[in-house]
This record gives structure tokens, sequence and C-alpha cells, in this order.
């Protein structure tokens, strides 16, 4: 994967596959909302120092098409950056939470969360706060209202129905990438609640500002959400509730 970036701020049933379409690149207006471009990401033989003001998002391209095959290079992908963040030559034991999400017991203060799309993966890592990612590729048709009106508030299904048609599904595919990438920081997963993340939309399909979300996850202006664009064609979105960090793109060389 491959990035380009930008900062908003953050329910349901089974989670699906998701589309692609094509992503077209915005100025975000909310102060918490920025975009970065992909182009710079730093290609590095392991990972660097961790700061405690950063969030370290990191993409490759698998090579890989069958689902199967990305899978387990994103699990060696991880493995090998868990080795260099605990600076040792054995992989640190992952267990999962309550919840599924991911975690290594023998590193407290490294937070971190995956996500594929194709050949594509993504990761995100963060010292001591917990943060969510997530990217979908464009290409892929689906029913945008249909789903819209299922598990989006109504407020984002009408402001979807007012975007131009050519741009619909690229506007549902961020929507998507956002509160995907807000649930997965809070580790609860489609049962949350995708309509309980809401966020404001123009009517071209950029995403403005996060509205609301659940009162235990806090109010809208303690998050912050990043999208990006790991290569044309695939977006994507980190999230998480704290202060502002900056973001390092990086690829393993």
């Amino acid at each position: 994967m491959k990035p380009a970036t930008r900062e908003i701020r953050a329910g349901a049933s089974r989670p699906f596959s998701w589309p692609r379409l094509d992503a077209a690149r915005c100025r975000a207006k909310h102060p918490r909302m920025r975009s970065i471009d992909a182009d710079t990401c730093r290609a590095l033989p392991a990972p660097p120092p961790l700061a405690g003001d950063e969030v370290h998002v990191w993409v490759e391209d698998t090579g890989e098409a069958r689902p199967r095959a990305v899978r387990d290079a994103a699990r060696a992908l991880l493995e090998r950056l868990l080795r260099g963040y605990a600076g040792t030559a054995v992989v640190p034991a992952i267990a999962s939470g309550e919840r599924g999400k991911p975690f290594v017991p023998s590193l407290p203060w490294l937070d971190f969360n995956l996500s594929h799309a194709g050949s594509l993966v993504a990761l995100a890592f963060a010292r001591n706060q917990p943060l969510g990612i997530d990217i979908e590729p464009l290409e892929r048709r689906i029913g945008v209202d249909g789903i819209a009106a299922r598990f989006f508030g109504a407020r984002e299904t009408a402001a979807l129905g007012r975007v131009e048609a050519s741009l619909r599904q690229a506007a549902f595919l961020r929507l998507w990438t956002h509160k995907e990438a807000v649930l997965k920081a809070l580790g609860d997963g489609l049962g949350f609640g995708l309509d309980r993340i809401e966020f404001e939309l123009k009517d071209d399909g950029r995403i403005e500002r996060l509205l609301d979300v659940g009162a235990e996850a806090g109010q809208p202006v303690e998050w912050q959400l990043r999208s990006f664009e790991p290569k044309t064609g695939v977006v994507g979105c980190v999230a998480w509730r704290g202060g502002p960090r900056s973001l390092q793109h990086l690829r393993l060389s």
C-alpha cells in the first residue's frame, strides 16, 4: 500500500467485503481534518523509534491476488514490524482482547491496527494510543443507497443521496473508512452501530466533520481522523481519540 492523507473526526450487523471507486483529493475545512500525500512514504529497513506524538502508518503491496495469501502476507508483515518495535529477533506473542482486537502483552505501550484491500496492507502503530485504520478499494461496485439506508443515519443517507451519481460510491467509501476506523479504534467492531457515528457531508461528497459518536465514545472534538490514499484508487482513514499526532507514512525497503 502507499499513502495520501487527511484528517477528520468520528451501528450494524455483520461485516461485508467492501468496494472501490475513484478517489478525489479534497482539502479538509474542519481543523481536525487533514490530507497527507502518500507519495512521501519513506522506505526503511526496520521501524524507526516511535515517538509519543507520532503515528506510524506502514503501507505495503503484497503482490498477492488471493485473499488468503494477502492475509498471510499481512501477518508476516505485522510480525516483522513487531520484532522491530520490540527490538528482538523473536516475534512477540499476539493476544486478542475481549472483543477480538489484537495486542502484544509484552509491549503494553504499543497499540496497532491493520487493514487490507486487494493486494494492499496498511498497518498503524502508536505509543499508548488505541487507534484504528481502514482502507477500501474504489473499483468495486456496490448498492450504495440500500446499504446507506440500512446502516447509516438518516442525515448521512440524505446527504449521500444529494451527491452526484458519478461521485456517490467514492463518497460512500470514504465515509465507510472513517466510520470503520473509529469502530476499530474503539475496539467494538460493527456491533457498536454504524449509525451512531455520524459525519457531515458536503454536496460534493467531501467529509466536512464528525457530528456525533455514542456517548461512551466521547465527544466529536476529542477525535482525530486522517484520510489518506495508499495508492490511486484506494482510500483510507486512521482514527484515534486523543490529541493531535504527526503521521509518518512508511514502507519497508
